[in-house]
């Protein structure tokens, strides 16, 4: 067993034990009472074998009035525990052991903390009668590598309340083997059985000594059938693996009155005597032994915490997607209307004042080479006239309304999205993050209860080449999303209205953005184009253009006019449109239309792209910022600690199969 508990699985045992729940708590993957219980065991039960030649410890168990006591007194050789009829009249946890193993001060420490309190040595038996924290007697009696605990029944109380039940299950949490006393009015209690069997398979198997209180007239046959009723009971069909030996103990009116100790009898003629059994106890190696099943489920039960962390992240994921997907619907929402007008003569202003000097030139003498005059300075004087008015005339009361109000519905929608419990999105089929989120609604779907916490529920439905999403709020965000919630909204809404004039006027950016654009068609002009102005002239029919322009959809626009401009997505959402609608009275040609497309589709992208940014913006610093932040640093704190606990389970996996 030694090349089993390496100094590389102890590494990966303390990582585990570190990591793990934090993993489990920072994703909310998990019921803390159930990852506390795995850490406990992690800590006092698997992790000192490393460190110290710990001897075994061994707990008497039963139900109100079995011989707790009684045998607990014959053992160690003096009458230190209380007896009597009565049942529950022992409140405390008593420990006996040699004397060299009780003077050591780490032996103790380790011993007590599962009750968190510090180890006091009994004064007077009557303390024993009053709850409180365990105790400890010295003796020669025991073996010296065997520690003994007499604890309070377990059954004792009403209506399924019991007194002592957690006083015995942290005791029982800390046996290496167990001594379970019964008598035949309780060995087929199933609520103690089954209280037992939780004690003593939870995590690792433990043995047990099964001792039976019985009437003389009982043949062993007898006795050996009711015992292994109680083995089944707790073990199942692996009962006589554990069962390291079945005794009785004959009803003697002496005995209960206190008058001589409890004697035991094996009921098989190859068995040795109880004292004998415990004597030949190697306790190194059934310490080893448990220790390996402790091993195998303590790895097996942080699979399943890891299997849930896993989930749990990719819920995550779902939601944050879910809530871009969302949060992209309402910033298109906010840009409703937008002053198309204003952007294609802002781009034709650009497009004439850097025009080459050369041409400028010929544009004052009107000497254009191969193109009317009047076509051009026409042109040229709508240019600057429209470019003088905007100057010096504010946007039109309605268009700000109107953004105004867009924004302020967009606004109210995002804000109720956030603050659901869940959230419903709509995005195109056959599209990235749809079939991304597709993958993990399937996932989790799949595995609804995975280590002791149901999931986030995740539901969808196909539609005409639309995907419906329902998502559920991640847990790990509600913090966030309480905060936001408890926030002052009318000042948000007020801070937000304050941004609608970066929505509605030319920044440097989208200046910017339009001068790299005049500067690329330029690039891509021939010889002939440059000369003849032939581009500058196309310009020319901008006037005539809808003021209008707008459609922003999931797929192709239906039913309107114009020329379709497919845009660059907004959070992985690639089927986004506008339409730039052209009148019939333009009278253009099918090679004309082609080419005012060609200029009109990287102008109102350049515009809406811009746009979209700066809403999205907005929309993050009052709204969405502080859940999106708060959910991507989860993702990425706890990526690489998925990854690191995954590879030291495989090393626990590997060393439980040795």
């Amino acid at each position: 067993m030694d090349e089993v508990f390496t100094p590389e699985l102890l590494g990966a045992l303390k990582a585990l034990r570190q990591k793990l729940p934090q993993a489990v708590t920072g994703l909310n993957a998990s019921d803390r009472v159930g990852i506390a219980a795995w850490a406990h065991v992690m800590e006092s039960k698997l992790l000192p074998v490393f460190t110290s030649d710990f001897p075994l410890l061994a707990a008497i168990c039963g139900g109100g009035s079995s011989g707790k006591s009684t045998l607990f007194n014959a053992l160690v050789g003096k009458k230190i525990s209380p007896t009597g009829g009565r049942a529950g009249i022992n409140r405390k946890v008593l420990v006996a052991a040699n004397e060299n193993l009780l003077n050591n001060a780490d032996f103790l420490s380790f011993l007590f903390e599962p009750f968190g309190c510090t180890p006091e040595p009994l004064k007077d038996i009557e303390e024993l009668t009053i709850p409180g924290p365990p105790v400890f007697i010295t003796t020669k009696k025991l073996p010296p590598k065997l520690v003994l605990m007499d604890t309070p029944d377990f059954d004792t109380g009403s209506k399924g309340t019991y007194t002592n039940r957690e006083l015995a299950r942290q005791a029982l949490e800390t046996a290496d083997i167990f001594i379970y006393i019964f008598t035949n009015s309780n060995y087929n209690n199933r609520d103690n059985t089954d209280f037992i069997s939780q004690s003593l398979t939870g995590i690792g198997k433990r043995h047990c000594f099964l001792i039976y209180r019985v009437y003389p007239s009982f043949s062993h046959e007898e006795v050996t059938e009711h015992a292994m009723t109680v083995a089944r009971n707790i073990y199942g069909d692996q009962a006589e693996k554990y069962v390291l030996g079945i005794y009785r103990a004959d009803e003697d009116n002496a005995v209960a009155a206190g008058e001589k100790f409890m004697q035991l009898y094996a009921v098989s003629e190859d068995q040795p005597s109880f004292s004998q059994a415990l004597q030949k106890i190697d306790a190194g190696r059934q310490r080893k032994k448990l220790l390996k099943t402790i091993l195998e489920d303590t790895t097996y039960q942080a699979a399943h915490f890891l299997t849930s962390c896993e989930l749990s992240y990719k819920a995550l994921e779902l939601y944050l997607d879910s809530l871009h997907a969302a949060q992209s619907h309402c910033v298109q929402e906010a840009l409703s209307h937008f002053p198309m007008d204003r952007v294609l003569k802002r781009f034709a202003h650009l497009w004439l004042t850097t025009d080459p000097a050369h041409i400028k030139a010929m544009r004052k003498t009107g000497d254009v080479v191969g193109f009317p005059f009047k076509v051009v300075m026409g042109m040229v004087k709508w240019v600057r006239k429209k470019s003088s008015e905007e100057e010096n005339q504010p946007v039109r009361q309605s268009y700000k309304d109107k953004v105004e109000e867009d924004l302020l519905t967009a606004l109210n929608s995002l804000y109720q999205k956030v603050l659901s419990s869940r959230i419903h999105v709509s995005l195109p089929d056959n599209n990235a993050v749809t079939n991304r989120m597709l993958s993990v609604v399937e996932i989790l779907n799949a595995n609804p209860k995975i280590a002791f916490k149901p999931l986030p529920k995740a539901n969808h439905l196909i539609e005409k080449g639309i995907v419906r999403f329902s998502v559920s709020v991640h847990p790990a965000l509600s913090t966030a999303q309480e905060k936001l919630q408890d926030s002052d909204w009318s000042n948000k809404v007020k801070n937000v209205l304050e941004q609608q004039e970066v929505i509605i006027s030319f920044g440097e950016s989208i200046d910017n953005d339009l001068k790299d654009l005049v500067q690329h068609f330029r690039n891509k002009m021939g010889f002939l184009e440059k000369s003849r102005q032939t581009f500058s002239a196309l310009l020319n029919v901008l006037p005539a253009t809808a003021a209008v322009t707008y459609i922003l959809a999931t797929g192709d626009p239906v039913g309107a006019s114009g020329i379709k401009v497919k845009l660059t997505g907004l959070f992985g959402l690639q089927d986004l449109y506008a339409l730039v609608a052209i009148p019939a009275t333009t009278g253009l040609s099918k090679a004309d239309r082609n080419q005012l497309e060609n200029l009109l589709a990287p102008i109102a992208k350049t515009w809406l792209n811009n746009k979209l940014d700066t809403v999205q913006d907005i929309f993050d610093r009052h709204i969405t910022g502080e859940i999106i932040h708060h959910g991507q640093t989860i993702l990425l704190e706890n990526k690489p600690v998925l990854e690191e606990i995954a590879q030291h389970i495989d090393i626990c996996k590997k060393a439980a199969e040795a």
